[in-house]
């Protein structure tokens, strides 16, 4: 819901996030000149692989608005508490791969006896003023302090429910290394991140930080911005890869050929974690409704699935238990396995074919 106020007002959050640090800051000097010799950054802007409008069926962005805060906004919260299952990530042993959903699209992951954290945001709102974009109610189990040293923070792009300012300066001290697109840097060094620890790629770039583990940056179809100016900084998915492992995460996306070539070009996906939430008519160019998701998972020709951007914080006006109905339902008789794990729940990836308890469907009355 934020995302869609800033796209309606953006010329208002000009004039106050000058006086909010959450903003965080555009590019300039080396950084944005580095931006303008990217082939993705076209007239002032990064671009997709395909055309992309925010609102794809022609509506003006009012009515758009209007429609999605007062359409039918049934169920859009549960009314109890989602499960959550406390894990202790400073005690897991590394060197054991496994992933940790933490809600939305926030996860924790160990690879080759590398700690991960991706998009992480513990706050309890998604938006630069507490009362806009609040998290479901209920106490929500992890925060900073829960955090082992991470290897790798990695960023998708800098919207506000997957690069969270409370979240990064509580984590600044843990952080080793961060791996993000062209231009999210400069919100990260603004905040007090040392440059010198921030890596950004354009896409189809990599990066191997070691014999044992290579993150490659590649294209999402999404946009960026925090209500600033937007496309200043690139977004982008990401694959994860070991001398044992590919994994995979979609970021925010829209359906596109992407997958597809992603898929063609490093063949077996062990994993893949991808957008299932937030989506709406609307603006189903730039996320991926459930059924889209399947066939997403299905062209990267990946062996498991594990939803994302659901679970925590509702953007859009369909029900927080429908992406996980649709998802379950597109998925049966397909080729990969779907992972449904409650948040802070271990995904084994040695042990493959760990059966999910349905758990929302205990909530969805």
């Amino acid at each position: 819901m934020i995302r869609l106020i800033f796209l309606i007002t953006g010329d208002m959050t000009m004039l106050i996030s000058p006086f909010l640090p959450s903003f965080g800051r555009l590019p300039e000097g080396t950084r944005l000149e580095r931006i303008n010799a990217s082939p993705n950054y076209v007239n002032g802007e990064f671009r997709n692989q395909l055309p992309t409008t925010t609102f794809s069926d022609g509506g003006d962005r009012v009515s758009v608005l209007w429609d999605v805060m007062f359409g039918g906004r049934e169920r859009v919260k549960p009314t109890h508490t989602l499960p959550q299952v406390k894990t202790d990530m400073k005690t897991l042993d590394p060197h054991r791969d496994r992933v940790l959903w933490l809600g939305h699209s926030s996860y924790y992951l160990q690879l080759a006896g590398q700690r991960i954290l991706i998009d992480p945001i513990f706050s309890s709102y998604a938006a630069p003023v507490s009362f806009l974009n609040k998290a479901f109610s209920g106490d929500y189990v992890f925060s900073a302090e829960d955090m082992p040293e991470i290897d790798y923070l990695i960023i998708s792009h800098d919207h506000w429910d997957h690069l969270d300012y409370p979240t990064m300066t509580a984590l600044q001290s843990k952080i080793k290394a961060v791996i993000c697109p062209l231009g999210v840097g400069a919100h990260l060094e603004y905040w007090g991140i040392a440059p010198e620890i921030i890596r950004e790629f354009d896409w189809h770039e990599h990066w191997t930080a070691g014999p044992d583990f290579t993150v490659h940056v590649l294209p999402s179809r999404h946009f960026s911005g925090r209500g600033l100016k937007r496309n200043q900084t690139l977004w982008a998915s990401i694959m994860l890869e070991t001398p044992n492992r590919r994994i995979y995460y979609s970021g925010d996306s829209g359906y596109g050929p992407h997958f597809v070539q992603i898929g063609n070009r490093f063949g077996q996906i062990d994993l893949a974690i991808m957008e299932n939430g937030q989506y709406n008519k609307h603006w189903n160019l730039i996320h991926m409704m459930p059924e889209e998701t399947v066939q997403a998972t299905m062209d990267l020709g990946a062996k498991r699935l594990l939803p994302a951007h659901s679970g925590r914080f509702s953007m859009s006006n369909h029900a927080w238990d429908e992406p996980y109905k649709r998802l379950s339902a597109a998925s049966r008789g397909k080729s990969f396995f779907l992972d449904t794990p409650r948040i802070g729940e271990s995904v084994d990836l040695d042990t493959p074919g760990h059966l999910f308890t349905p758990w929302w469907e205990a909530l969805g009355l």
